[in-house]
């Protein structure tokens, strides 16, 4: 597996414990549609969340939210609508961004940003 693979798969498993923590209920995890795919999918007060998990071990290429794409968000969108068209009850959804910083000295930094649009 490619390094970045690894560290992607490494950010959504610290994603899904930092989210439980936060008092998420975990619904799915990388649920796909055709070729658009949702990260993780958690539920909280009644709300349905789609959010996209990047990380970065390094500012190098600045804060790993200024890698997600407006491409990105259609997709997730897309994947979303599919997931909404399947379990129609939700009443209340919500697109996130989870952004993880991991440290060298393997502290990890969490920033969620909630209710995105484009």
């Amino acid at each position: 597996m490619a390094a970045h693979n690894e560290l992607g798969k490494k950010g959504e498993n610290l994603a899904v414990a930092w989210l439980l923590e936060q008092g998420y209920e975990l619904i799915h995890r990388n649920w796909r549609h055709a070729r658009a795919e949702v990260d993780i999918i958690t539920t909280k007060e009644s709300v349905l969340h789609f959010i996209e998990v990047k990380s970065r071990t390094n500012g190098v290429f600045g804060y790993p939210e200024e890698s997600i794409t407006e491409n990105k968000i259609q997709n997730l969108m897309i994947a979303a609508e599919e997931f909404l068209y399947q379990f129609p009850s939700w009443k209340r959804i919500q697109f996130d961004v989870l952004s993880i910083n991991i440290k060298k000295n393997g502290t990890v930094e969490f920033f969620l940003i909630e209710d995105i649009y484009v």
